[in-house]
C-alpha cells in the first residue's frame, strides 16, 4: 500500500510535519527571549496562544517562561475563554497581565460611536497603552498565515514603528530564517511563531499533544439567529432584531474573540479529532465563517494593523 492508503504511514508523515512546525516556533520563541529585552506573549485562552504556550513549555521547561502574558480584555469576552485563561496561566505559574478597555474608555482615549458598538477594533488603543505602560519591546501573538488575506503579507517578525503602526511596504526580508530585530526608541516587533501553520495543523497539535481548551471550542447546544450567512449566539450583547427567528442549534467556535462579533458554527464535533475531520472538508476559513467584524470593508484587517491591531 501506498501513504495515501496506509493510515499508519500517513499518521507518521503527519507527525513529521507537526514535528518540524514545532521546531520552528520553538526556534522563534527562543530567539525573541535571548533578542529582547521585554518580550511578552499575548495570551487570550485561545487555541493558538494555547498551542503557543505548549511549544513555549517545550522551549523553557514547564513553569519557566521567561515572559509575561498579556491579555487585552474587551469587557465582552466569553466567560468560559476568561476563567480559562485565569485557570491555565495559575497552572502554568506565569505572570497574566490583563489590561481593559472599559478602562481606556473611562479614560477617554477610546470612544464609542454608540453603546452597542464592538469593542473589538477599539484593543488596540489598549494595546498601545499597555505597550507603553511596560516598554514591551516584543509582542508575541498567534496569528497565522492562512486565516486572512493581511495577515498572509506579514513577516514572523513584524517591526511596527513609534506609533505602534505596522507599514506593509517597509516590511524587512526573512531569508534563511535570518531576522532583522534592530528597532530605535519607541518602535517594538510583532512576533508570529505559528504563522506558517494552518487551522488544521493546529488542530491535529492540539490532538497529539492532548491540549485542554475552553469548552466551547467543541460541540454544546446554543440559542442562535441567522442573520447574513452567520449564526449569531443570542446574549444579552447580541439581542436578535425584528423578524430574526431564535433556533437552538449544536455548534462550536472554530476561533474566539469578543461576544460582539464573533459567531460559532454548527457542528456535532466532540473532540479534536472529531474536529480534524471537520476542518479536512471545510471551504472557508476560520474567521470569514465566523467573524462579523471582517464583512465590512471598513473594518478590513489591514486597515486596522495599519493601526496598531495585533
Amino acid at each position: 500500500m501506498n501513504a495515501r492508503t496506509e493510515p499508519h504511514v500517513l499518521s507518521q508523515l503527519s507527525n513529521h510535519h507537526l514535528d518540524a512546525l514545532e521546531e520552528e516556533t520553538i526556534f522563534i520563541l527562543r530567539e525573541v527571549a535571548a533578542t529582547f529585552e521585554r518580550p511578552t506573549l499575548l495570551f487570550s485562552g485561545g487555541k493558538d496562544s494555547l498551542v503557543m504556550l505548549r511549544c513555549a513549555e517545550k522551549a523553557f521547561g514547564a513553569g519557566r517562561l521567561p515572559y509575561p502574558l498579556l491579555m487585552i480584555d474587551t469587557g465582552h469576552n466569553f466567560p468560559e475563554v476568561t476563567a480559562f485563561r485565569d485557570q491555565r496561566a495559575k497552572e502554568l505559574g506565569a505572570e497574566l497581565i490583563v489590561r481593559n478597555v472599559e478602562d481606556s474608555m473611562a479614560r477617554g482615549t477610546v470612544r464609542l460611536a454608540h453603546p452597542g458598538e464592538s469593542r473589538n477594533v477599539h484593543q488596540s488603543v489598549t494595546l498601545l497603552e499597555a505597550i507603553e505602560e511596560f516598554r514591551f519591546d516584543a509582542l508575541i501573538g498567534g496569528a497565522r498565515r492562512d486565516e486572512e488575506k493581511a495577515r498572509a503579507k506579514e513577516r514572523i517578525f513584524s517591526h511596527r514603528d513609534s506609533f505602534g503602526q505596522w507599514q506593509p511596504k517597509a516590511q524587512r526580508p526573512e531569508l534563511w530564517t535570518l531576522f532583522n530585530t534592530r528597532i530605535a526608541p519607541g518602535e517594538h516587533f510583532r512576533v508570529f511563531p505559528i504563522s506558517n501553520w494552518t487551522e488544521l495543523d493546529v488542530w491535529q497539535y492540539i490532538e497529539r499533544e492532548q491540549i485542554a481548551l475552553p469548552s466551547i471550542y467543541y460541540t454544546h447546544q446554543r440559542e442562535v439567529v441567522e442573520r447574513r450567512g452567520l449564526l449569531v449566539p443570542v446574549t444579552e450583547l447580541t439581542q436578535p432584531r425584528d423578524g430574526e427567528e431564535v433556533v437552538l442549534r449544536d455548534v462550536r467556535f472554530r476561533t474566539v474573540g469578543d461576544i460582539t462579533c464573533t459567531c460559532p458554527v454548527e457542528s456535532t464535533a466532540a473532540s479534536a479529532a472529531d474536529i480534524v475531520i471537520e476542518t479536512l472538508a471545510a471551504d472557508v476559513s476560520e474567521r470569514g465563517a465566523t467573524r462579523m467584524d471582517d464583512k465590512t470593508s471598513d473594518a478590513s484587517m489591514e486597515k486596522r494593523k495599519k493601526e496598531g491591531y495585533f
